[in-house]
């Protein structure tokens, strides 16, 4: 079929792998120092990896090529993980739930509420399956740093997708959310935005998503004030 599908050109490539782990899908790996596509039908087109070559050597192109195929990139990782996934944040798995420190005041030892690597939207796999049957909060990245309870109030029984409207390409966040809703069954879905103009963004997107993939998904908003505070 003709779809949009990554190309890496090895005269500009140093080989540094800083693509490797901005692969979700684990399509690319370094091979006699250079990157590869290792297989057409892991790669998903979407080009979360050109962002993070400093040589400009990936590119996105239109040509004939085998069709993307979820179901071959969940084999892959499960029997490749180390090899496809580079950096552990991008790896997919659950997260061990430690019991919680009683001591409120002792903020220091508070436990975490992360139920899942990995977090970062571009590298969540749409069939991951921490998603399945899942509350899902999708939070903007300055959110986390303002609000301080925001694992106590937000995170907790939650599954987390962070992303940033003004700085990441809000085409591919639309496109992996509506993935990610399309697949999974997913009982509800939380945004928690800056009160920032731009931030509104991920709302647009969610709703957006919601719209596209024909599912009822309970959206709910919460808006954080850069003083930290519930708007």
């Amino acid at each position: 079929m003709i779809r949009e599908i990554v190309k890496i050109d090895e005269e500009k490539c140093d080989g540094c792998g800083l693509c490797v782990p901005a692969c979700a899908e684990g399509a690319i790996r370094i091979e006699n120092g250079k990157a590869k596509l290792i297989a057409e039908n892991l790669c998903d087109g979407l080009g979360a990896c050109l962002g993070h070559c400093p040589q400009d050597a990936i590119i996105v192109e239109r040509r004939e090529s085998e069709d993307f195929d979820e179901e071959a990139v969940q084999e892959h990782l499960k029997e490749d993980a180390p090899a496809s996934g580079g950096c552990p944040s991008a790896r997919v798995m659950n997260v061990e739930k430690k019991e919680n420190i009683s001591d409120p005041l002792d903020a220091g030892l508070r436990t975490s509420a992360l139920r899942q690597w990995p977090v970062q939207m571009h590298l969540v796999p749409s069939t991951a399956p921490f998603l399945k049957d899942s509350d899902l909060l999708l939070a903007a990245d300055c959110a986390p740093f303002a609000y301080g309870d925001f694992h106590k109030n937000f995170l907790e029984n939650r599954t987390l997708l962070i992303g940033c409207p003004k700085l990441d390409d809000g085409r591919a966040y639309l496109e992996k959310l509506t993935r990610i809703l399309e697949t999974n069954t997913i009982r509800s879905l939380t945004v928690v935005h800056m009160e920032v103009p731009c931030c509104s963004g991920l709302i647009m997107i969610a709703r957006q998503a919601i719209a596209a993939c024909g599912r009822d998904v309970p959206l709910e908003t919460v808006r954080i004030g850069i003083q930290g505070d519930l708007k």
